[in-house]
């Protein structure tokens, strides 16, 4: 049985029209980009939204709900195609197992994505990457995909022959194919803008790469500096591009200078927020604290909802 979901009433039709909101503000205040809202409602039947004269999406605070328990559910691992099943017949305790599943599992992605890498076949690769980022938001497929997926294939390049180069094509791939995306989205001028970049010894920017795609999902704009950033450097960068705040992530511990010394000194000269996530930020969460530093969880939705909420009160 699966844990008790928040309850709902998201089989309510609202009985106004006043306080509808668009797909774009949904996305923000959900973290699910438009094109996975508008595939659940196609391909699964999940939300039902009002429609303009000209057939605009509007969603109530009841469907609002409704996807937060879709994310709920999916955070457990459990497929789109059950979500369905699984609210209808929610009453607090819900059967994690449905009589049928005709959608892919993560398993399956895994090992179609690992076939396709082998073969480096990047149409292959492609279509199915782009199948699980349209039907799931980008936090739930780095965490249940991609994150499998590099470990595989860090596990597997001692026993292949190609081994070494299959973990190199799909990096290229994947840098390319979320570098192509946050650059198609990432045009909102009037957006405020994070300042994105790995803590110094974080030599994979994988993590911060997806990190910058929610975020433009979210409504934000971001200038990405990628792995192994000099704190230092910082400042400069904010000067001649000033920005609403500053992102660091690390999953490996820094040195002790770069907590104690570098970050203090960068959170006291940009004068803006700086928050710090990925693994390293629960670990060392006093240190970062202390350092005047905001820590973010690993989940991006509730990161950007921080940094939400920390840049209105600012």
């Amino acid at each position: 049985m699966h844990p008790a979901m928040p309850e709902s009433n998201h089989r309510e039709k609202p009985s106004v029209l006043e306080g509808l909101l668009p797909i774009r503000t949904v996305a923000n205040l959900t973290g699910v980009n438009p094109v996975t809202l508008r595939a659940w409602e196609r391909r699964y039947n999940l939300i039902t939204p009002q429609r303009t004269p000209k057939g605009h999406r509007l969603y109530t605070r009841n469907d609002i709900e409704l996807i937060k328990q879709v994310l709920y559910l999916l955070d457990q691992g459990i497929s789109v195609s059950q979500v369905k099943p699984l609210l209808d017949q929610s009453t607090g305790q819900v059967s994690i197992t449905p009589a049928s599943d005709t959608g892919m599992t993560w398993e399956n992605y895994l090992q179609k994505m690992i076939e396709a890498i082998e073969c480096f076949d990047e149409y292959a690769l492609d279509k199915i990457y782009t199948e699980a980022l349209s039907l799931y938001p980008v936090d739930v497929v780095s965490q249940r995909l991609i994150t499998p997926l590099l470990r595989v294939l860090g596990e597997h390049w001692q026993d292949s022959g190609t081994g070494i180069a299959e973990e190199h094509f799909f990096s290229v791939y994947l840098r390319n194919k979320l570098g192509a995306r946050i650059h198609h989205v990432n045009r909102r001028s009037s957006s405020p803008l994070l300042l994105l970049a790995c803590l110094p010894g974080e030599l994979h920017e994988i993590g911060l790469l997806f990190f910058a795609l929610a975020s433009v999902d979210f409504g934000y704009r971001v200038l990405i500096l990628g792995a192994n950033t000099p704190l230092d450097q910082l400042p400069g960068v904010h000067e001649k591009r000033p920005c609403e705040s500053i992102v660091l992530s690390s999953s490996h511990r820094p040195s002790r200078v770069v907590l104690e010394e570098d970050l203090p000194e960068l959170v006291k000269k940009v004068g803006i927020p700086v928050f710090v996530g990925g693994k390293i930020a629960a670990s060392q969460q006093k240190k970062i604290e202390a350092a005047g530093a905001v820590c973010l969880g690993e989940k991006f939705a509730s990161s950007l909802e921080k940094i939400s909420n920390t840049l209105t009160v600012e």
